[in-house]
């Protein structure tokens, strides 16, 4: 383990894997994986999912950079209180739920975990959609995440392999300390006018190419720095 990775190990309160289904809210219809249900043994995560788990709109989701999103179940007290209603490990739909207080604050961009028999790696944060939304009938939950910087992230498969939910996230390497999740976030939200900060993030290695291509589609201008409204309220019926 390199020196500057820290020994961090993220336990897990829960996996969850899930199938597309349909179903309606505010008015209306939509199809989407985001109601997982628990599994309590062992499962399979090859390059794009775990076993059983499966993305409906593969445009946007899914994704050698998104086989898994994972949340901290430390968010969760926060969001009960916020909507008034118990919130749960699972409630944002993740694959992941971590235990205890560990956050966006506590990993970095390209971090490498060994999971289980699995070798996964953060890839970009988690960019909330309309349809979180849709299932809490909350419309701007989407961006109250967003806002929050509670926004969870993805993780890709450098080694395939069974996972389980006593297993824990145990940080192996470290490359890029200098992007905390928190960081990354910030950049694409709040800090999007910073050019050379943008620059600096986009050549990252480890930055997922859905990131990469917003973020350098904003640096050539053929898109603009404020091109959230779809995302968070989905496309105009």
């Amino acid at each position: 383990m390199p020196v500057s990775a820290p020994a961090l190990s993220l336990p897990l309160a829960s996996v969850r894997i899930g199938q597309p289904e349909a179903a309606e809210a505010l008015g209306r219809a939509w199809v989407s994986a985001i109601r997982k249900v628990e599994i309590t043994g062992p499962v399979w995560l090859d390059a794009l999912n775990l076993a059983g788990d499966l993305q409906a709109d593969q445009k946007n989701h899914g994704g050698p950079d998104q086989a898994l999103c994972v949340y901290s179940g430390g968010h969760y007290a926060y969001w009960s209180q916020q909507l008034s209603q118990p919130m749960l490990p699972g409630s944002f739909g993740e694959n992941l739920t971590l235990a205890g207080d560990y956050t966006e604050h506590d990993v970095c961009l390209g971090d490498i975990f060994r999971l289980g028999g699995a070798i996964v790696q953060i890839s970009q944060p988690r960019s909330p959609c309309y349809k979180l939304g849709l299932r809490w009938q909350t419309p701007l939950l989407p961006k109250y995440l967003q806002d929050s910087g509670r926004t969870g992230w993805y993780m890709r498969v450098l080694q395939p392999g069974l996972v389980a939910p006593t297993d824990a996230l145990v940080l192996q390497e470290r490359p890029y300390p200098e992007w905390p999740i928190t960081l990354v976030n910030s950049v694409k939200y709040e800090r999007r006018e910073e050019v050379e900060l943008v620059a600096a993030l986009v050549a990252c290695p480890a930055l997922g190419q859905q990131w990469q291509r917003k973020l350098r589609s904003r640096l050539a201008g053929s898109a603009p720095l404020y091109d959230d409204a779809n995302r968070l309220e989905g496309p105009a019926e």
